[in-house]
């Protein structure tokens, strides 16, 4: 029964209440809930942040009234694993008596405990590369790569599959159905007669290099990602010693993957709901099992293939099993699928997740990268769902990329790396690779996973430098690493986008102005909110350029910007301490 004091729509939660919501350990977490009672006394409200088997709270702290019964409180949760959220509220006055302390009130009510998953650092922040082990000749060669990476700032290398890949049905160059002597075949083709998915492929090195290339990354202050694509080849071990665990046609053969409008005859799909109960088990322990392995030589994070064409109930057991062992392994979601789909996933307990960044290029309208981000960052979803911001992937080479100029990448890298925490581009972007398979088709010509690649990349073209230096700023400002805070200004041109974001302490704030045009020179009036940036009404004052090192001396709330593609994309503006004061 609802008591004297209600409390109710406590935030951050799931859709369902049953999964928790997402913070990171550090990160300033704000909660909200309604409290109200009955007649006109003076209520209180506080928060109790509990990790759970915890009989005490990690963290209490009163909350503010904002009016219209609604109540908010910041919390900083400080340990990985799970907690939980509890609102309470009480009468902190009557007309005839005061209670100042909540514990001996008459009628201190708490909310139910609303679940919440703290996962390290890495689960909100970090800058990603994808790239092929095998056109770099295999582990050792990935790992004379190793330097370089990390000189460009990244964190997290990921490798798509390394395992074994099938003979059977193997795709030759560009997809086609008849691969030559000599095709390498697509690494999601897992499974061969040397083994399935804790098997590393012959070219690419042995377990003691996987090993030395996860600690040449551990040196070089990086991790590694591997992929956990969950299908098999028609050569895999599994699809004779368990045939139960594939869908059959009724002529008795296994149908193979499909993922509409693409087809993949190379690939045989899991069924994860076999006949048996008993299949089933057996079934999903040996797919936690791959995690297991993986995790026994030194990953932490999995990018999981096609999350969407496998059960939730399956990621929901399987993650929760796996993190109630191994807190802090991280699981990030490749589901380019229906909204709904991929926040559900979210919910089931991914840590991040893919989005719809790539396909977002103009300003303004639902389809706009300005209201995907307020979505992200200020919507329910923002309460479970972390995004992951690539431009590009080996599938996909969309948008302005598509036969685009440099200006076309490096305002899509600039746009990834300052509206995300996390991003990750996939190799050859940095060499402006642009060339997509046909009109209609989104992959690229002459694709990486069908073949293998030799690039060049200390050609002078290259946009690395100015990877390294966007991951420098990123680093530096801790703004740029929370993605609840994104602020967007209006400007006059919608061919340029602007938009801030502080630190959760708000000692640091950062303006990001974008051209959106990768063509031709655009040039806008901005309409800043000098309150929310700490900026003064009343006198002149100075931002930074972290990318030019120029200083800029604005006056009042619209500054004049231009930007050209072929000089400058962006601005990125330091603003700590409400920008420097000019007289």
């Amino acid at each position: 029964m609802t008591g004297r004091l209600v409390i109710e729509d406590v935030r951050p939660r799931t859709p369902s209440c049953r999964r928790a919501a997402k913070a990171v350990v550090g990160e300033a977490l704000r909660v909200t809930a309604v409290v109200f009672k009955d007649g006109h006394d003076t209520l209180a409200a506080r928060v109790l942040l509990c990790p759970d088997g915890k009989d005490d709270a990690e963290e209490v702290v009163d909350m503010t009234s904002l009016g219209n019964d609604e109540w908010e409180a910041v919390v900083v949760p400080r340990r990985i694993g799970p907690h939980s959220v509890v609102v309470q509220g009480w009468t902190a006055r009557t007309r005839y008596s005061e209670t100042p302390d909540p514990d001996t009130a008459p009628d201190l009510t708490s909310s139910d405990p609303q679940p919440l998953w703290v996962d390290r650092e890495r689960a909100l922040f970090g800058a990603w590369y994808e790239l092929f082990p095998r056109s770099f000749g295999g582990f050792s060669g990935v790992s004379g790569r190793v330097p370089a990476l990390a000189a460009m700032g990244f964190d997290v290398l990921y490798l798509p599959p390394i395992h074994p890949i099938g003979v059977t049905a193997r795709k030759g160059p560009n997809n086609t159905l008849a691969a030559r002597p000599g095709d390498p075949g697509s690494p999601w083709a897992i499974g061969s007669v040397e083994g399935g998915h804790t098997a590393i492929h012959p070219d690419l090195g042995t377990v003691e290099d996987f090993a030395g290339l996860v600690e040449d990354l551990k040196a070089h202050g990086m991790e590694i990602a591997l992929d956990y694509a969950l299908q098999c080849s028609p050569d895999h071990p599994w699809v004779t010693e368990h045939p139960e665990w594939f869908h059959h046609r009724p002529d008795g053969s296994i149908a193979c993957a499909e993922n509409p409008p693409k087809i993949y005859q190379d690939i045989y799909p899991i069924n994860f709901w076999p006949p048996s109960e008993e299949s089933r088990i057996e079934l999903w322990e040996a797919c936690e099992e791959i995690v297991e392995y993986w995790i026994g030589l030194g990953v932490r994070i999995f990018r999981v293939d096609n999350p969407h064409t496998k059960p939730m109930a399956f990621w929901e057991w399987l993650i929760a099993s796996v993190q109630s062992r191994h807190p802090e392994v991280l699981f990030l979601a490749e589901a380019f699928t229906r909204p709904k789909v991929m926040s559900r996933l979210a919910e089931a307990g991914f840590s991040q997740s893919y989005t719809y960044f790539t396909w977002r290029t103009a300003q303004h309208g639902p389809e706009g990268l300005r209201a995907y981000l307020e979505e992200l960052a200020h919507g329910p979803v923002a309460d479970y769902m972390r995004p992951n911001f690539w431009p590009n992937t080996p599938d996909i080479l969309s948008g302005p990329l598509r036969h685009g100029p440099p200006a076309a990448f490096a305002l899509r890298l600039v746009l990834a790396a300052t509206m995300s925490p996390s991003y990750g581009v996939y190799s050859g972007f940095e060499l402006y690779e642009n060339i997509p398979a046909s009109d209609t088709n989104e992959e690229y010509l002459n694709s990486e996973k069908y073949e293998i690649k030799h690039r060049e990349f200390d050609r002078p073209a290259s946009l690395a430098p100015l990877m390294s230096v966007l991951n420098q700023i990123r680093r530096r400002h801790p703004a740029l690493q929370r993605l609840r805070s994104i602020l967007f200004h209006d400007t006059t041109n919608p061919e340029i986008i602007a938009y801030s974001k502080r630190s959760d302490d708000g000692e640091d704030a950062v303006l990001t102005v974008v051209t959106l045009d990768p063509h031709r020179p655009q040039e806008a009036t901005l309409h800043l909110d000098l309150d929310a940036l700490g900026l003064p009404r009343d006198r002149a004052y100075a931002v930074v350029d972290e990318l030019s090192g120029e200083t800029y001396r604005w006056r009042g709330s619209e500054p004049y910007v231009r930007l050209d593609p072929v000089f400058r994309v962006a601005h990125v503006l330091d603003l700590a301490g409400g920008g420097v004061p000019t007289w």
